[in-house]
């Protein structure tokens, strides 16, 4: 059986972490069977990050790598009715999703100083002393870093959450009232749109992103479709 290695759920969330849920909803939507170990040390995980997967003795990393091997290995039952052009609108889609929309809900979680106290509590809290003082300001410290990589990092915060709300309400514009965001039918796409969605509109931390969201009751309908589907 495959193997998910990732977070445990936090925040009422299948999984605090857009990537982890990604993948998790991708198995539930595709009928494939596996289970879920939480016990991976992230630091010693391939690439330095959650999630990946083990299938037959290999490992695999990456969440859109996963899926490429998992389509390969086991068939494409989401993806195999689009278009090519449809399949590049879903992949461009995509990437506004992990590429740029992504790096603003980091910005929410660890730089906005309110909702940093929150996210320092459900990562960091059962840590000991005084690993519980030390390993978040290095975690934090390193997620700075990654944003400014990124170049999001390097915006004012009105500045991304100006960015966040063009993507979201492009977002909103492109599902318009359809059931999934490709048409009748749920694609790779929604699994990585429900996935990032879900973790912005969670209630546990209060921004400009969710509260932009929340206003757009297509992508609230949405959301709540979507979990009543795939995690009744």
């Amino acid at each position: 059986m495959l193997t998910l290695y990732q977070f445990e759920p936090a925040w009422g969330l299948p999984n605090a972490s857009p990537f982890c849920m990604k993948l998790e909803t991708y198995f539930r939507m595709t009928g494939l069977e596996y289970q879920i170990d939480t016990s991976a040390d992230v630091r010693k995980a391939p690439k330095g990050k959650l999630p990946y997967i083990e299938d037959k003795g290999q490992i695999i990393a990456d969440s859109n790598l996963i899926i490429e091997y998992l389509k390969t290995t086991y068939g494409d039952p989401l993806d195999s009715h689009l278009s090519p052009a449809d399949a590049g609108i879903a992949l461009a889609m995509r990437r506004l999703i992990e590429e740029n929309l992504y790096w603003a809900l980091v910005y929410t979680r660890w730089i906005d100083d309110e909702n940093w106290q929150k996210t320092k509590d459900v990562y960091f809290s059962d840590l000991p002393f005084p690993l519980r003082l030390l390993v978040p300001k290095i975690a934090r410290n390193t997620v700075t870093q990654n944003l400014q990589g990124h170049g999001m990092g390097r915006h004012a915060e009105s500045e991304i959450y100006q960015i966040a709300a063009l993507d979201i309400q492009a977002l909103s514009d492109f599902l318009q009232d359809k059931p999934y965001f490709m048409g009748d039918q749920p694609t790779t796409l929604d699994a990585s749109a429900y996935s990032c969605l879900a973790n912005i509109l969670d209630k546990t931390l209060t921004s400009p992103l969710r509260d932009k969201a929340a206003q757009l009751e297509n992508l609230v309908a949405y959301c709540d479709r979507m979990h009543q589907t795939y995690y009744p």
